[in-house]
């Protein structure tokens, strides 16, 4: 839980003082174990596990066989470190009623996108534990979206945030330090803490990518983060895999890719954010010809799908098209030189 600010009058507490001192607590790892802590995991094993981006107990724990087995060569060996670890960390197999697990949901934590619309849309904003996928045509505002989220985690509980960072992967070269600036001036931070508060990667390759999502692992927790931006997925996917003859290869490197930012999410309770392009669908003749890129991969693999559009006079619209909770409406908002806002 995130330390309360030092006693003071309570008109004189100010949103900055409160993020600074929330964010730079260290988090205790929630992990007591050491990969060698396994049975059957040495030295040697242990860094080959390591290399392969099994930081963790629960990076082995939620593993499958055949993924452990191509890292220790055998599927039997890996099954039996897969048991060790759940059965060091605890999990269980047992099944539970519908009703303890909406008691658990109960509990879940939201990051606002400082627009009230928005946040109405999304049942309270972007939901820990998911990954939010943010569609739309150039300008339609996805990388803006993401630059505020990337400032509203850095917010309080209780005042739309996490109290946390946020990890800012870029495959477009589209980040701006200077918009995180405006922003931050605009909700009461300090923007030279808010940018401290951003740890930054530029992607440039599709490996690149999958290497700094793994890599995000091993600091996460000591960093304290709670999101995970990818701006945009799907970029170099389709510059490095074009036609059809390439298309097989790259749906399963992404989806691949896709099933490593699930667990990233489930297992360290981060919200994952990233956005996608848009295509032209030829055979299309009358309504929208545009359809988000990736495919069922990508129609599949994303918690929540929000399509992003140019409205009239410098509107925004944002339509959710597939959720497994929400119904199918819209929330508009505008983009100042303050970020998202509502009408």
């Amino acid at each position: 839980m995130p330390r309360k600010p030092k006693a003071k009058a309570k008109a004189e507490i100010d949103v900055e003082e409160m993020v600074k001192e929330i964010v730079e607590e260290e988090p205790a790892p929630l992990d007591q174990f050491k990969l060698e802590d396994l049975e059957g995991v040495g030295r040697v094993t242990a860094q080959k596990l390591r290399d392969a981006g099994y930081y963790s107990l629960r990076d082995v724990a939620y593993a499958s066989a055949h993924e452990l087995a191509l890292v220790i060569g055998s599927e039997e060996r890996a099954m039996n470190i897969i048991r060790s670890a759940q059965r060091l960390l605890g999990y269980g197999h047992e099944f539970i009623t519908a009703k303890e697990l909406f008691e658990k949901r109960k509990n879940l934590e939201y990051i606002s996108t400082g627009v009230r619309a928005l946040d109405g849309l999304l049942g309270g904003g972007v939901e820990v534990g998911s990954i939010t996928e943010l569609i739309g045509e150039f300008g339609a505002g996805k990388t803006q979206v993401c630059h505020q989220l990337a400032v509203m985690v850095q917010l309080p509980r209780g005042s739309g945030g996490l109290g946390a960072r946020a990890l800012y992967v870029d495959t477009e070269g589209t980040f701006r330090p200077e918009r995180i600036v405006q922003i931050a001036r605009h909700r009461g931070l300090d923007p030279e803490q808010a940018l401290e508060n951003i740890v930054y990667a530029r992607a440039y390759n599709s490996d690149h990518q999958m290497l700094l999502i793994d890599e995000a692992k091993k600091i996460i927790e000591k960093e304290n983060i709670k999101l995970v931006i990818v701006d945009s997925l799907i970029n170099h996917f389709r510059s490095e895999y074009p036609g059809r003859e390439n298309l097989a290869s790259r749906q399963q490197k992404l989806n691949k890719h896709i099933s490593q930012l699930h667990r990233l999410a489930s297992l360290y309770e981060v919200a994952v954010v990233v956005t996608n392009q848009v295509m032209s669908a030829p055979d299309v003749f009358f309504g929208n010809p545009m359809r988000p890129a990736g495919g069922n991969i990508m129609a599949h693999g994303c918690t929540y799908r929000i399509w992003l559009r140019k409205g009239k006079e410098g509107k925004r619209i944002a339509k959710i098209i597939d959720s497994p909770m929400h119904a199918e409406k819209e929330a508009v908002f505008v983009i100042t030189e303050n970020g998202l806002e509502d009408l």
